[in-house]
């Protein structure tokens, strides 16, 4: 007779489990609304101002050159001709903000005819730049410095300093003008202005930049033949008035308006 082994009792079946509540989505943040409600309706408007005033700065570019037929010759003819323009910018003081040396270039003339590395001259010229701030002294230093041996003067260029008064003054009334604009649009509306919502330069959402306004200059003046440079007379320049643009976005809202 044989033993029999019972069988094992199976284990009680878990209750199923609760269901969990799901985790609530995010949320997509809203896009802002480039508009107004009926109830805060918004306006937006460009501000402008464009201002004319006496220019700041006036700049001279002098060029003078040296040619001959020896190298030495030549580099020290332009070395001579080079220290004499600086010297004489340097006697005007203060009157000169800026005194810039530019390009300098030495080169060889190749001859015309014949074989080989001939060289028929050698010719050289350097740049300097000259900045007054002083206007009375510009028409003498530049009948001056055009009375130096093979020397062209070019300009004067009238510009205004990168942080002139006169562009914040120009900014301030672009500002100005938008409020003025947005609260004759509200009061045709009989409505009246709530709140600034947004004031930008143009462009500057997408990060392009309004051009730079630029500056006019007159023409320039030519070399005169070699003479003593106090005998030259003076150039009477009359300064020329600059032009300052400014531009301004801006958005508000209003209160709702009775139509």
């Amino acid at each position: 007779m044989t033993d029999e082994v019972p069988y094992p009792a199976q284990a009680a079946a878990a209750p199923p489990a609760a269901p969990q509540p799901a985790a609530p989505q995010p949320t997509a943040p809203r896009a802002a609304v480039p508009y107004g409600t009926p109830d805060t309706p918004r306006v937006a408007v460009r501000g402008e101002a464009s201002l004319e005033v006496e220019p700041e700065t006036a700049t001279l570019t002098v060029t003078t050159s040296a040619r001959g037929k020896d190298r030495r010759a030549a580099l020290q003819d332009l070395t001579r001709r080079n220290a004499a323009i600086l010297e004489l910018a340097r006697g005007y003081g203060e009157a000169v903000e800026k005194l810039e040396s530019g390009a300098l270039s030495v080169s060889p003339e190749p001859a015309q005819h014949g074989r080989g590395e001939k060289v028929r001259a050698y010719s050289g010229h350097v740049r300097i730049t000259v900045v007054l701030n002083d206007f009375t002294a510009l028409g003498d230093l530049t009948s001056r410095l055009a009375d130096q041996e093979l020397t062209r003067v070019e300009g004067p260029w009238w510009a205004l300093r990168p942080g002139s008064p006169a562009r914040r003054d120009a900014r301030r009334q672009a500002v100005r003008d938008a409020v003025t604009r947005a609260r004759e649009y509200a009061g045709a509306l009989g409505a009246e202005l709530t709140a600034l919502v947004e004031l930008s330069d143009p462009g500057a959402d997408d990060g392009a930049r309004p051009p730079a306004p630029g500056f006019a200059g007159a023409r320039g003046f030519r070399a005169a033949a070699p003479g003593a440079a106090d005998d030259a007379p003076a150039i009477d320049l009359e300064p020329q008035r600059q032009t300052v643009h400014a531009q301004v976005n801006a958005r508000f809202t209003m209160s709702p308006p009775a139509l």
